[in-house]
Order: structure tokens, then sequence, then C-alpha cells
């Protein structure tokens, strides 16, 4: 055993049989998403045309605080799960830090992030319904990864909707996509309406997240026996992700400690509450006082610096309308290289429990959350993903104040992916070719300023 890491690992008797549904414990409830035409709270049935029906009742469960995971997924979990918890002795040495620090390493999965927890989970409700086709979308590739591996576990095709930039960035991961059997489109594309009216006013569009989800559901939506599936943002796909947090929980007890704070990036909330929510009822149901920080990126700070209301999750407006922090779902984001975070909403349940002061965000820039991430490479061996990195910024800082009061705090951080895919980042950030984004103020309130104001 190296006594530069220590790691803890769980029998499979150990891995949770059930996920972790918080709503059912939060004292302040989720607003309800609501019907755009009607502006009416949305009922489960209505969102059966564009998702398998169980993940609709998922979705809008606020009664029942355990999910049992179908046994077909458990037997796929068994492939990866569970996931090592790590001491992280290598960089506390290296910031001289008297805190702890520990990651769950969730870059381990066969596609190398925590995408697939809920990928399997889709795709087999998916099957279970007698859908053949899925859809979705993707910024760096993380999650149509993911996807693209779950659809051929189960037997489905899937087509792949990537945002342009990341497509252009990343090609490998567009290859393993393809490697796994889907079908991949840049987005925006020719291919949909919602496409061809992005590029009809901007033909050099590079696309973000809600330009490629208006696509993947438009497809889903006129494509028979098709359901569209979602990495992010959405409750059921969170609810999917807390067997990294359960697991984390297991773990941490036979490391014989307990954390003080707990860290995940941000994009739309998928692995921040998937290592979090488990903490969390602790807090609310037992008075514990962890800290939860969600660390997103400065160029598209919706935790930070974007509003509270009701948005579209995508650009064209297909979705429904949801109760989030939004920079406004026209929102162009800055051609970061962590894609996954180029968002400009939050999921309603995250929004919910920043409203009501359980959480905290904070910003990070591109430079800074490349530093880390080649720090924690040297410190540990493992380079991560850049979304990963802007966790692993937010938990130098946090080390570095203990190193300054002298706290031993014990901090958990979710590594959830690795980098090796985006060694053309690296390559950008080594050679000093990289820069920070940061938007104004003033662009932000533009943007929200049109957008539709719903009580």
């Amino acid at each position: 055993m190296s006594t530069r890491q220590k790691r803890y690992f769980l029998t499979e008797e150990e891995i949770p049989t059930q996920w972790y549904n918080i709503q059912a414990d939060m004292v302040n409830k989720p607003l309800p998403p609501i019907n755009p035409a009607t502006h009416q709270p949305l009922k489960p049935e209505d969102l059966f045309p564009v998702f398998a029906e169980e993940l609709c009742r998922q979705e809008l469960d606020q009664k029942n605080a355990w999910i049992d995971i179908p046994e077909p997924v458990r037997e796929m979990y068994k492939y990866y799960r569970s996931t090592p918890l790590v001491r992280a002795y290598g960089l506390e040495e290296a910031l001289g830090t008297p805190a702890h620090i520990y990651f769950k390493n969730e870059s381990v999965s066969p596609v190398g992030s925590h995408k697939l927890n809920s990928a399997l989970a889709q795709a087999y409700y998916c099957k279970q319904q007698g859908v053949t086709n899925v859809t979705t979308e993707t910024g760096a590739g993380q999650w149509g990864a993911a996807l693209s591996y779950a659809a051929r576990v189960f037997g489905l095709e899937a087509a792949v909707y990537q945002v342009k930039i990341s497509y252009e960035q990343k090609p490998y991961r567009r290859s393993i996509m393809q490697t796994y059997g889907a079908q991949v489109t840049a987005s925006p594309s020719m291919s949909t309406r919602a496409g061809k009216d992005i590029l009809t006013k901007d033909p050099n569009n590079q696309g973000s997240l809600g330009t490629a989800i208006s696509e993947a559901i438009e497809l889903a939506i006129n494509t028979p026996n098709c359901k569209y599936t979602l990495g992010s943002v959405l409750s059921h796909v969170t609810l999917h992700q807390t067997i990294i947090g359960l697991e984390a929980e297991k773990q941490m007890a036979k490391a014989g400690e307990y954390p003080d704070i707990v860290i995940a990036c941000f994009g739309g909330g998928s692995n921040f509450g998937g290592v979090s929510f488990p903490f969390m009822r602790h807090n609310i149901l037992h008075g514990k006082h962890t800290r939860f920080i969600a660390a997103e990126p400065a160029s598209c700070p919706k935790l930070t610096r974007g509003v509270f209301q009701y948005d579209f999750g995508d650009v064209a407006g297909y979705t429904p309308l949801l109760p989030m922090y939004t920079l406004g779902h026209n929102f162009m984001p800055a051609n970061i290289h962590a894609g996954g975070l180029r968002y400009h909403g939050a999921g309603v349940i995250v929004s919910q429990l920043l409203k009501d002061h359980l959480m905290e965000a904070v910003d990070i820039k591109q430079l800074e959350s490349f530093q880390a991430g080649v720090l924690f490479a040297k410190a540990e061996g493992i380079i991560p993903a850049p979304e990963s990195s802007h966790a692993i910024a937010a938990t130098v800082r946090e080390a570095l104040k203990c190193k300054e009061t002298g706290e031993a705090k014990v901090i958990l951080f979710n590594l959830s992916g690795h980098g090796l895919i985006d060694m053309s980042a690296y390559d950008q950030y080594l050679a000093g070719n990289l820069t920070n984004y940061e938007v104004t103020d003033e662009d932000v309130q533009k943007n929200i300023a049109g957008l539709e104001k719903i009580i």
C-alpha cells in the first residue's frame, strides 16, 4: 500500500440497493415544473411523450425517500462499483495542509466518469417500456459516451447531439460514442427545426447544451418508439447518482471520519447532488453541520450570479418551465474546455437548496481550474477532467484556509471523471494559450431581462 494514498472499497453485499430521494426529506419542497402552455403544474403523464414513464414518476416523486435500484441495473453496477474512496495524502503534502482530503474516484467506470450511473438506469427503464431508440445531448461527451454504452448494453439505438465546440475540441469522445454504435451529430445542426432556426440567425453558432437539448427532444418527439434521456439537471438523474454519496458514506465510516465539507463541480447538478445529498440528509434530519460547496465555472455562473425563477431548460423552449437559478435559456457560455459545465441553469432541487442556504456555490476561473488539475495529477497520479478540476480548485481553496487556521477539517470531493481524452486542453494550458472567461454584470442582466416572468 502506497504511503501517498489509502483506498476504501465496499464488498458486493455493501453496495447500496436503493437510491436516495432528498425531495422527500426537504422542508421546503422544490416548486413544481410548469406546463408552458397552460401554466399548470406538471403531472407525470405530461412527460410521458418525452421520457420513459418510470423516470417521469421518479422526477416528480416528493414522498418516497428510497427508490429500489432494479436488479439488472445493480448487476451492471457491479462491473465497476464500488468506486474507491481515496485519502489524498499526496495532495495534502503538496498543499502543506492539516486538512484530511478524500476523493470519490468515479473515473474508474468503463466510460471514465460518473455519468454511467444514470445512463444504465435510464436505458433500462426505456428497454422495459419497449422503447427501441433513445436520443440525448452531450457537452464534453462524457454523458454521450455513457448513454451510448448503456444503450448498447440494453439493446437500444442511440442518437447523440454533441455541442459543436466540444465536437470539434474533443474528437476522441465523439469516436468513443461511435465505437459503441451511436450516431453523433454536431449541434446546432440542419437536421432539426430547432437547429435550422439557430443557424439561420447565427451561421457560426458554436452551440450550447441548451441548443443540443432542443435538437434531441425534437428528434425524440418526431421518431416512433423513441425517448429522450438527459445526463444532468433533472431530479431523476440526480436520484440515480446518489449511489456515489451512499457508497462514500459507508467508506468514510470505514476510514473513521465524517466530512466537514463536501465539494463537487457543477454544471446541472448530477454529480454534485450525487455525492452531496446522502450526506445532506443528516444535516436536514439529524442536525449535522457539513458544508456543501458547488464549484461552477466563472464563465457560466448561474448559481453565483443568476436569478431564481421559472425558465426553459433548452433554447427552443421544448422543455417544461423549471424553477431554477438561471442565466436565461438563451445564454451562450464561452467556449471553455469544461464543456460539461456550460449550461445556463441549475436543477430544481439544487436551486431550492441554495435558496434555503443549505449549500454554497463558488465560481472558478478556467486557469485556476487547470492549475489545480495539474497539481492534483502531480500529487495523486490521476489527470482529472477539466470539469472535475473545478472541484479540485475549490478543495485547494478550503485546504489552504485550513493551513492558515491550523484546523484539520475533513474534506470530501467527487472526482467525477478522468481527463485522458482532454489532453488537447492540457496541451493548450501548458503552452500558455488558455485564458480566463468571465461574463459582465451587464451581459447577465441583459439576458435575464428577456425572460418570461411567471409566478
